[in-house]
């Protein structure tokens, strides 16, 4: 079956361990897509091992029981294939691209990484090296780490507070003991979704995510876990709502960098269809949003500005990012302040709710036509929501988004915090 947009509808499977898959028959495609997600992040990480989630990322690839890490990097590129990963607050992906033909091979290299590693200690020694370098270069950029930063102050005292990166210390620490403990950790069947998007049959992806990521094949970590094992994470515990704040820094640079922001609700919570189209008409990434109109095209303050939301398990959190001169900084907020105000005060008429909702609706059709990250979305709303919903039920959604129910998520923008890297 398909869905109005001419996509195939996925199928959703468990396998004999409780991993769960979503295969997706991609017919005319002349690519495959297929990775891992695994619920396991930064915030997971325990005190002394900051940073070992992006850590185990970058050396998840290193060498396996069977694979030096040449083989590794050559597997999937030596036949115009991708392998990467990334890491987030809450989730680690690893995943693959290749030309069609290939999803066995992609299929044994990922169940090889996820549950074969071994991270050897010569290759740690020099990726830490790397790892270290990604950190000061991100250092270096104001406009990166004033979002760090923002997050310390709001988060404080949580898992969710510190750099995904880690820091040059805390990355230094880190050894083959603690990425592998990592690994029997989170990288367990129940925690982890498989995605496959490929041309085969549905019915032969499974077969294949059963052949390479069955019982048989994750030896020790359905038996209790270890002591090691245990101390490397913490439980996710929901942050305390701290008073608003506003400090400024001083960075000595040529240019302010100021945040602005508020906590919200997690990603589940059913406002999120109300916020998604209040982001993208406040600071969203179109040259008419509300702000970048007001900011930049209409007075030259800033040079950008824009506005972003992260929704995790049990909380979230909206920012207004803006790179002005240090004497601006202070209008700025304030034609923040008032375009906020004008959205929690009075409800925007249904005509212009209607321009809102279709330009946001556009821009997901446009998004959804970028195959791999379809992929990659169908494992994620599996992970975090219990299924995959389609386009047109998002789209659905977002239709009964009224005018108040705008204004009421508005209302919860109008007490907020801020930070200026000056």
């Amino acid at each position: 079956m398909k869905n109005s947009d001419n996509t195939p509808k996925p199928t959703v499977a468990l396998l004999d361990n409780g991993m769960r898959v979503v295969a997706c028959r991609s017919v005319g495609n002349a690519a495959s897509y297929i990775g891992v997600v695994v619920n396991a992040g930064s915030r997971d990480e325990a005190r002394p091992v900051e940073g070992l989630a992006h850590f185990v990322e970058h050396t998840i690839f290193k060498g396996t029981l069977k694979r030096r890490s040449f083989h590794i990097s050559n597997r999937m590129e030596s036949i115009g294939g991708e392998l990467n990963a990334y890491t987030s607050k809450e989730e680690t992906v690893i995943y693959t691209n290749a030309p069609v033909g290939y999803a066995e091979r992609a299929l044994d290299l990922l169940a090889d990484l996820v549950i074969n590693s071994q991270f050897p200690a010569k290759e740690l020694d020099m990726e830490r090296t790397v790892v270290i370098e990604e950190i000061k270069s991100y250092l270096d950029s104001p406009a990166d780490t004033v979002f760090d930063r923002f997050e310390e102050l709001i988060y404080e005292g949580s898992g969710l507070s510190h750099n995904i990166l880690g820091s040059p210390e805390s990355v230094s620490r880190l050894g083959s003991d603690d990425c592998r403990a990592f690994l029997d950790r989170f990288y367990r069947p129940e925690n982890m979704v498989l995605y496959i998007s490929d041309p085969m049959p549905v019915e032969k992806s499974l077969r294949l995510a059963e052949k390479y990521f069955g019982r048989a094949h994750f030896p020790g970590r359905g038996e209790e876990m270890s002591r090691r094992v245990l101390e490397i994470g913490q439980p996710r515990t929901t942050p305390a709502i701290r008073p608003p704040f506003r400090l400024t820094e001083g960075r000595d640079g040529y240019q302010s960098h100021t945040i602005t922001g508020c906590r919200l609700f997690p990603r589940t919570d059913p406002r999120r269809f109300a916020l998604y189209l209040l982001n993208n008409y406040l600071g969203g990434p179109s040259m008419n949003s509300r702000l970048n109109q007001e900011l930049r095209d209409r007075r030259g303050l800033v040079y950008s500005v824009d506005s972003n939301f992260s929704l995790l398990s049990d909380t979230g959190l909206l920012t207004i990012y803006m790179g002005s001169g240090h004497e601006t900084v202070e209008k700025c907020l304030k034609l923040v302040d008032r375009e906020i105000s004008r959205l929690a005060e009075t409800e925007l008429s249904q005509r212009t709710l209607d321009k809102i909702r279709e330009q946001f609706i556009g821009q997901m059709m446009v998004s959804a036509d970028n195959r791999e990250n379809r992929a990659m979305s169908m494992a994620k709303k599996l992970m975090y929501y219990g299924e995959v919903t389609d386009l047109d039920t998002q789209i659905a959604r977002l239709r009964e988004v009224t005018p108040a129910a705008l204004r009421e998520v508005a209302e919860l923008l109008t007490v907020r915090s801020t930070l200026t890297l000056s």
